[in-house]
């Protein structure tokens, strides 16, 4: 049996509820991943299948985690272990665990880099650089022994502050802040964009699918995107599925989560693919979309110097909302598990989590000849989290619900107990039973590159 306090911490209203498994969805995945990945898989038609993605693939896999944290109102591997009533289970939550912590290594990294450019973009250091210059900048910070290394130790320090507060007044409480400020800065980046000349253009790209544009590797990269965007297989739902009230509409939150993940995911296109149609750069660039070649777009917007300090501010503010869940993970389980005080927890696993992600952040510089299977520590926490236990945990998750669960017990916890209606249950619990295991067993053999 997973080993509990008595009294367990709660979201304190529904809106914080919200905002704050968005905050955690909400990353860079939605501001750096998702324009570039819609750049390069055909723009309106990546966007739609995407759409269908989320509420197809998403909305089932949410709403179970969700389900799960809050029945067993227990860590995500004391959840498993309790539901199951088995210790085996228990490995599915564990995996979540260490998933998280593996992301959290690089993760950390990356938000550090959003930092340099909040301050690179307050001391106007983009102007009067050419796109190559703007690259060699970027490769000349990234692989710094020292510079990455401070602002990585500034972030996980800002992190670890805010879940010292606690769920209610440190997590919900900055999440209700943060994330409607997110929101405003996007539209007006957005409204800026679209103003610029040929601007329309963009927009097109974006919007208008061109169906010749979807193959299956435009779907696979979609399915790959949605699932990654929304925390799923991660730990982080199921455990603050755990905070969630009982009289919460499971379903009603699952779908605000995916509604707001997505319209930021969208905003940011809107904000991006306008400039970039406007001042003729390809859509198709890359991951270096954001921090090399949107430095280049603000130089030539009117107004650029408060625009490109909002756009890294934002994107700093969407990297802290998702550090936050991804080490919540961590600290409920340990602290939980071990009963160990929450504070000390929080304490030993940022020190922790400064050296590891110190280790990643060299070896993009001083560390790089040092690999393991040919990949740099990054990469390879990069590559072992994103494409092997993300899948795997939420493959495992789906077979749980879909295959081991009680159904009548999953119903129950999704209409709490009888009161809402589940006319739409069966389609949920058929997506969850076949869809769902299928698709991410698609996602997961196409990110080792088997259908190449």
């Amino acid at each position: 049996m997973s080993k509990q306090p008595t009294s367990r911490s709660n979201f304190g209203s529904k809106f914080g509820t919200v905002a704050t498994a968005a905050g955690s969805a909400v990353g860079l995945g939605n501001i750096w991943k998702f324009p570039y990945e819609a750049g390069q898989n055909g723009g309106g038609a990546f966007l739609l299948i995407y759409i269908l993605c989320v509420l197809l693939f998403g909305l089932p896999i949410m709403i179970s985690e969700f389900a799960i944290g809050r029945r067993a109102r227990a860590n995500v591997a004391g959840a498993f272990r309790k539901l199951s009533g088995t210790r085996s289970w228990g490995i599915v939550g564990l995996l979540g665990v260490i998933t998280a912590f593996l992301i959290l290594g690089f993760y950390f990294v990356v938000a550090g880099w959003s930092l340099e450019y909040v301050y690179q973009a307050a001391s106007n250091a983009f102007v009067g650089k050419t796109p190559t210059d703007l690259s060699q900048a970027f490769v000349n910070f990234s692989t710094d022994t020292f510079q990455p290394l401070f602002w990585t130790v500034i972030f996980i320090c800002a992190n670890a502050f805010v879940l010292l507060a606690g769920v209610e007044k440190g997590i919900e409480r900055i999440s209700k802040i943060l994330m409607p400020f997110l929101v405003l800065i996007l539209i007006l980046l957005s409204i800026r964009a679209i103003t610029m000349p040929n601007g329309s253009a963009g927009l097109q790209f974006f919007f208008a699918p061109d169906f010749s544009k979807i193959t299956p590797n435009v779907i696979l990269s979609a399915l790959g995107q949605a699932f990654f965007s929304l925390s799923l297989g991660m730990g982080c739902m199921v455990t603050y599925g755990s905070y969630i009230r009982k009289d919460n509409n499971l379903t009603k939150t699952a779908l605000h989560v995916i509604s707001v993940d997505t319209l930021i995911a969208i905003l940011a296109g809107v904000a991006i693919f306008p400039a970039v149609f406007s001042l003729g750069i390809n859509p198709a660039q890359g991951p270096e979309l954001v921090f090399i070649t949107l430095p280049n777009v603000f130089t030539h917007m009117a107004g650029g110097y408060i625009w490109a300090i909002l756009f890294f501010l934002l994107l700093a503010i969407a990297a802290l909302t998702s550090t936050i869940s991804l080490q919540e993970v961590i600290t409920a389980y340990v602290s939980e598990e071990f009963k160990l005080q929450r504070k000390k927890v929080i304490v030993g696993s940022s020190v922790v989590l400064i050296i590891v992600s110190s280790l990643c952040s060299l070896s993009l510089g001083v560390g790089s000849k040092l690999t393991i299977g040919g990949m740099r520590l990054f990469d390879l926490f990069d590559f072992t989290s994103s494409k092997l236990f993300l899948p795997l945990g939420a493959l495992l998750i789906s077979i749980f619900i879909g295959w081991f669960y009680n159904p009548k017990k999953i119903r129950d916890e999704i209409s709490n107990q009888g009161k809402l209606s589940t006319k739409l249950f069966p389609v949920y619990y058929f997506l969850m039973r076949y869809f769902v295991p299928i698709a991410i067993i698609a996602i997961f053999l196409n990110e080792l590159g088997l259908f190449n």
